[in-house]
């Protein structure tokens, strides 16, 4: 008697094994809209609610992202009107158009632009760069003087507002 337990017990585990191993994944828990779940290489997943995370931060470069239609290459989001600042209290328009050209309202009225690693960056022909970042909920334009590496402190920076919908 006490074999056929064992036997019995031996078996209903191995049957609860493999019917655990076999199952697939566990299935979402019913509040899933308010959390997010990452799902690791090696397969074990962790829960995080959206209410505990202030933002996601990616640190891909633009250029090693595979799909053109990513938050990083998303030249939509640019596209249009910009009302910035200059450094000096005064605000002027820049309008960039899906086409790379690019417009503002004083100086040197023309340019290009691209975006790089989620941010725009305008050459003008007078020889400035501009760069519209996100900056929290925020956009910031930062100048840099003919010259200046872009990899420097810029000569100014100011607020840039969409004046148009991306």
């Amino acid at each position: 008697m006490k074999n056929i337990t064992k036997t019995l017990w031996l078996g209903f585990l191995v049957v609860m094994g493999a019917t655990y191993a076999f199952a697939g994944p566990l299935p979402a828990p019913k509040d899933s809209a308010s959390s997010i779940v990452i799902i690791f290489k090696d397969g074990h997943r962790q829960t995080f609610n959206l209410s505990d995370i202030a933002r996601i931060e990616f640190t891909t470069p633009a250029h090693a992202v595979s799909d053109e239609s990513s938050f990083l290459n998303d030249r939509g989001r640019f596209v249009g009107q910009w009302k910035v600042g200059d450094g000096q209290g005064h605000t002027f328009t820049i309008t960039l158009s899906s086409d790379g050209e690019a417009k503002k309202s004083m100086g040197s009225g023309h340019g290009t632009w691209t975006v790089d690693s989620g941010e725009a960056v305008i050459t003008w022909d007078d020889g400035w760069h501009d760069i519209i970042r996100r900056s929290g909920r925020k956009y910031l334009k930062a100048a840099y003087s003919p010259g200046t590496s872009l990899s420097e402190n810029p000569s100014n920076t100011a607020e840039a507002v969409p004046t148009t919908p991306n």
